[in-house]
């Protein structure tokens, strides 16, 4: 049996026949294993929902208890028949409760990697390295051109901003989930004790965070009351990429905007974005990173998705991995 006899793309998603079940569907379906929690993953209204029990809290948060019809929890590391394949969820290093999924059926493996990143992260479990038959990557950043940086200095270039600068506050653009919670994580491993101020939007998500172990320290809404001016002089804020469009953003007099995305390499982004302090901190393989994990597993196959898959392809070609591009519909890009 060819390997895309039992895992294969279709209009709903990663579709596995001989155990009936989709990953990371984009339309609802009746059986859907989830990777993690951003919208583009997981979405509602599915009939049942297979996932680690953070990313299924997350949904929870997100969509309601009422986002699929049953949810069952899984363990990392722990198989679970289903049909005629089994399966296993292993740590995906990209945001918490984030996982691969492996799927087992006559003696080969498939495992679908979702997102993930192999850099250090505070908030997350890191990657785990699953020996397979088939490896399904993304691509978001595969050009050679996207080499990241180590987060801790983009952390110190922000707190040195802060420091140079006391009289303003600092507006940190960051993803609501995930990015803004490693982004106040690595402050506080840098030493930054003062309040973090945070939009609205993230509260659900950062109480969730401190309740699995993950100190963010103090935090304070980044609200003011009707009628009143706030002093957020020296503050750091963060929010959503979203809210600094809107009337949210206007309230801190002249502020210093930052932006913690791995896009904010590419300078016309940060530039068409009006960010005056990109930090380039992302939850995703640069280049460099994407190579050396598939070297690092060496799989029969690589499928790419979602991302730059024509030069991995190509690199894959080159180097003697047979690859190919899944063009899976549905999936955004780093949205940050």
């Amino acid at each position: 049996m060819r390997f895309d006899d039992w895992l294969h793309p279709t209009p709903q998603g990663l579709y596995c026949p001989p155990g009936d079940f989709y990953i990371d569907p984009v339309k609802p379906v009746a059986r859907a294993l989830i990777t993690h929690g951003h919208a583009d993953h997981a979405r509602p209204g599915h009939g049942s929902v297979l996932a680690t029990q953070q990313t299924l809290d997350i949904m929870a948060l997100r969509y309601g208890a009422a986002h699929a019809e049953s949810t069952q929890d899984i363990a990392y590391g722990t198989e679970q028949s289903i049909g005629d394949v089994s399966v296993s969820f292993h740590p995906a290093g990209h945001v918490l409760g984030s996982a691969q999924i492996a799927v087992n059926h006559k003696g080969k493996r498939i495992v679908a990697s979702g997102d993930y990143k192999r850099a250090d992260d505070p908030t997350c479990l890191p990657f785990e390295p699953v020996p397979c038959d088939v490896f399904i990557t993304e691509a978001t950043f595969a050009l050679p051109v996207f080499r990241h940086p180590d987060d801790r200095q983009e952390i110190q270039k922000l707190l040195a901003s802060v420091a140079q600068f006391p009289e303003r506050a600092h507006l940190v653009g960051a993803y609501a989930l995930g990015k803004a919670q490693r982004v106040i994580a690595l402050l506080r491993e840098a030493g930054y004790s003062e309040p973090i101020y945070i939009h609205g939007a993230m509260q659900k998500l950062c109480d969730y965070y401190q309740s699995q172990g993950i100190d963010l320290g103090p935090l304070a809404p980044a609200t003011l009351e009707k009628g009143k001016s706030g002093n957020f002089a020296g503050a750091i804020v963060v929010g959503p990429p979203s809210a600094f469009a809107d009337k949210w953003a206007r309230r801190f007099p002249d502020p210093i905007a930052a932006f913690a995305s791995g896009w904010m390499q590419v300078r016309q982004r940060a530039k068409q974005r009006g960010v005056e302090l990109p930090l380039i901190l992302s939850d995703h393989c640069d280049w460099d990173e994407l190579l050396s994990t598939i070297r690092e597993l060496n799989p029969e196959e690589v499928w790419i998705t979602h991302g730059r898959e024509d030069a991995l392809t190509r690199w894959c070609e080159l180097n003697g991995f047979a690859a190919r591009p899944l063009s899976l519909v549905g999936y955004e890009e780093e949205a940050e």
